[in-house]
């Protein structure tokens, strides 16, 4: 059994590839939501322009999992295994987080990636010049009792789910929750 659970959405509603392709009504998830979230960009690169403030993480598990296949989406069956699940929280110097992140890597293939763990993961590979394509697979809106107390914020909160893929191949699952902090730069999460 894996150690200590990562904080998963209780969904109230989700999608797959086929509406990150087409998109949510507006009254379901602004545009602009719906560019930072269904954007193929680095959020770790948009929180910063947005905010202004450098980012920083706070990693808190690094767990080896084996070939669990941990709660995670499907699509965790694509990332060689053994496996190693990462957490954080990614936040601004001055200490407000803005999203939780966990990712899935191949084990043995973890510190080729992530040189220096303390840093986020567009840090570290654009630090690589890795070159990158980010696969969106799903979205995901809902209810998470550990993420209320970890952004201080009530929810539903939205997130999503990526693969990033490198030569060909998937070097990582990534699921990340974003916190409504983030409607004090990008406006409401809805529209009327």
């Amino acid at each position: 059994m894996p150690p200590k659970a990562w904080h998963c959405l209780t969904p109230v509603w989700q999608g797959g590839e086929e509406i990150v392709q087409r998109g949510l009504p507006h009254t379901q998830l602004s545009p602009i939501w719906q560019l930072f979230l269904l954007g193929d960009g680095s959020p770790t690169r948009h929180v910063y322009l947005l905010t202004g403030e450098p980012t920083e993480v706070d990693v808190i598990d690094m767990s080896e999992i084996g070939m669990d296949l941990d709660g995670a989406p499907d699509q965790i069956q694509v990332v060689p295994g053994p496996r190693l699940r990462r957490q954080v929280w990614v936040r601004t110097a001055s200490g407000q987080r803005l999203y939780y992140a966990v990712s899935w890597w191949e084990a043995s293939q973890v510190s080729q990636h992530l040189q220096n763990r303390a840093l986020p993961i567009w840090d570290s590979l654009t630090h690589l010049r890795k070159e990158l394509y980010r696969d969106i697979q799903g979205i995901h809106y809902g209810h998470s009792a550990a993420l209320e107390a970890g952004f201080n914020q009530k929810g539903a909160f939205w997130g999503r789910h990526y693969l990033f893929w490198h030569h060909g191949q998937p070097l990582t699952l990534i699921y990340e929750v974003f916190s409504p902090y983030l409607t004090k730069y990008l406006g409401p999460m809805q529209l009327d």
